[in-house]
């Protein structure tokens, strides 16, 4: 697929509304991880090169539609300041008389953020009056903000009908260019590494790569819900019940194709979640009655790591087991670096996944970390995305 690139644009001299995905975590005022706040500052640093001056404007958690100190994005302009060294202004708002003023007096090289364009509920609708008020702040239009191109929003999707010049930011490109690699001719054996829970939310992604993956691998809520559809003991694991009906259907077409897949053949099993549980380690692939599922055990990591091994392209979507206790998330880890170590193409979906291989201290062997979790599911599903397609190449 090809998309409208930033590159060889003339940006001298004009004002570029560049749309970011700022939605970061946020802990009594402080930004906890500011991954996808430094994963922009490429295209930050170039169209600021190129002579522009830019209108920062992101989204942060769920306000719904009206203005909320708590998801205020102040913190995100003091921390990207200080990451550019560079004075970033704080717009008090993304519309209004007072916001086009501060617009107004952007000189070359200046930065403004806009607040949280979630504080008008015209954003998520995806009002076509409101993205032609955004798309009036400026002379080009960049959507730098792959988190959200899954969703038809004002600032994403509608407004690119009245920017006047619109382009992707070199982080959509690398996400774009990542993900096409495992939907085209991607090299074989292909791993598909499944984990997490929202069974529901990943059956289509699932359905779409079986054609194209050779081996399949699951641990956490995941493995749970196929082991309960292959009518194996869980005990009192997390099951998705309503994902088990499917999770049959997809075990039926993966022996129609011969494919390679895997459950765990051990678990990690405790009584009770709690960080002072005592978990204990199973003689196979069930999970006895009265105990849960945390965590897949020793067997289960070497026969992983051994696809792992095997695999010349790999993507993976969601932790082991219960990966916020650190006791339980000897899987998670122990595969992350695994798939640092190997050979093969690998892209992570966002997410847990994306953490455990910043904790695992591997993020830098990873071919590709996606900075959104439900917009790559979508992507592999689909092939493409709303705010994907309205930035293609004619």
């Amino acid at each position: 697929m090809k998309i409208k690139s930033i590159k060889n644009r003339n940006y001298k001299g004009k004002k570029v509304f560049l749309r970011v995905d700022y939605n970061v975590p946020i802990e009594k005022g402080v930004i906890t991880d500011d991954t996808r706040i430094t994963a922009t500052i490429p295209t930050i640093n170039y169209l600021l090169s190129q002579g522009a001056s830019l209108i920062l404007a992101s989204h942060l958690g769920r306000p719904k539609g009206k203005p909320s100190p708590e998801f205020s994005l102040k913190p995100v302009a003091e921390r990207l300041s200080k990451i550019l060294n560079k004075e970033v202004k704080f717009a008090p708002d993304c519309i209004g008389e007072e916001v086009k003023k501060m617009v107004n007096e952007l000189k070359e090289g200046e930065i403004l953020l806009l607040e949280n364009l979630r504080f008008h509920s015209e954003e998520e609708n995806g009002d076509e009056n409101f993205a032609k008020e955004l798309a009036s702040l400026a002379d080009a239009y960049v959507n730098d903000a792959f988190g959200t191109c899954h969703r038809e929003h004002a600032s994403v999707y509608q407004i690119t009908k009245f920017a006047k010049d619109v382009a992707a930011g070199f982080l959509i490109e690398k996400e774009v260019e990542s993900l096409s690699k495992l939907l085209i001719n991607p090299e074989k054996p292909f791993l598909l590494i499944l984990g997490g829970a929202k069974v529901i939310d990943k059956i289509n992604m699932v359905k779409n790569l079986l054609d194209k993956v050779d081996t399949i691998i699951t641990g956490g809520v995941m493995a749970y819900t196929f082991i309960k559809a292959k009518n194996w003991e869980v005990g009192d694991s997390k099951v998705e019940e309503e994902a088990v009906p499917v999770a049959k259907e997809i075990i039926k077409e993966i022996n129609k194709r011969h494919l390679e897949f895997h459950t765990p053949l051990d678990h990690v099993i405790v009584q009770k979640i709690s960080e002072d549980a005592v978990p204990i380690i199973t003689e196979r692939g069930t999970v006895p009655h009265g105990w849960i599922g945390v965590d897949i055990g020793p067997q289960a990591i070497e026969e992983y790591t051994d696809c792992i091994n095997r695999a010349k392209t790999i993507f993976w979507n969601g932790p082991m087991g219960i990966y916020e206790i650190k006791k339980f998330a000897k899987g998670t880890i122990e595969l992350a670096k695994a798939i640092a170590n190997s050979k093969a193409f690998s892209v992570i979906g966002g997410g847990d996944s994306a953490a455990a291989v910043d904790e695992a201290g591997v993020a830098d062997k990873i071919s590709h970390i996606c900075t959104g979790g439900g917009a790559s599911l979508e992507f592999l599903e689909k092939g493409t995305l709303p705010g994907i397609e309205v930035l293609k190449e004619e």
